[in-house]
């Protein structure tokens, strides 16, 4: 068995004949800032993260965009089942995070241990289903919760030591809004005495009240 297998627990509880066709496949260490797919992208096989993060990112027309997921160890990307289980191509684009460690499972052998292996196959849906329920759930807050909902508890989730370190943009892409509106929010919230921003990064000064907004009502 591969060693990437055996520190997989989902994986290492398969059946013997998946794992020894799974164990067959490379590990690829990729940098971060590496594109994995972009949008017209057919899909190629199913990506299983073993180390690191990958975002993926939904953009408009107008230039603007959203993180629809993140992948880390032990979660799927929606997209890539839809594209391996139809036909449809990717939507949007992958970037990893951080450092990223991957075994990528080609096609036909998805399709294959998806027909053969019922510990694949729940393997595969569980973690489907479990990524959709976190998209049905971000629709609800950039449908129904205000903007300056959705940003104060961003920060309050994301913070450590009282300091986030974002650009306003990748805040914006992260709670499903425009940069502008962001840094118009931001500067209320530090005319408030609530965050200090500073280049690239947004220092909590008053968490009680970002909590409390975050906990309102859009």
């Amino acid at each position: 068995m591969a060693d990437w297998i055996s520190e997989t627990p989902a994986f290492a509880a398969l059946d013997a004949e998946s794992r020894a066709a799974l164990s067959t496949l490379e590990v690829v260490d990729l940098p971060r800032g590496a594109v994995l797919f972009r949008p017209g992208d057919a899909v190629a096989g199913f990506v299983v993260v073993l180390s690191g993060r990958i975002e993926v990112y939904l953009s408009g027309a107008n230039g603007r965009e959203l993180m629809l997921y993140a992948v880390e160890p032990g979660q799927s990307c929606v997209q890539t089942t839809l594209g391996l289980l139809g036909t449809a191509d990717y939507a949007g684009e992958a970037i990893t995070a951080r450092p990223t460690r991957l075994v990528m499972i080609p096609r036909a052998l998805f399709l294959r241990l998806m027909d053969l292996s019922p510990g694949f196959r729940a393997l595969v849906f569980a973690a489907f289903a479990e990524r959709m329920d976190g998209m049905i759930r971000l629709m609800e807050r950039v449908s129904f919760q205000s903007v300056e909902c959705r940003l104060a508890a961003w920060l309050c989730a994301q913070a450590e030591h009282g300091r986030v370190q974002a650009t306003h943009q990748e805040i914006a892409s992260r709670i499903g809004s425009a940069r502008e509106v962001v840094s118009r929010r931001l500067d209320a919230f530090a005319r408030r005495g609530w965050v200090r921003t500073e280049r690239g990064a947004v220092v909590i000064c008053d968490p009680a009240a970002l909590k409390k907004l975050a906990l309102a009502e859009g």
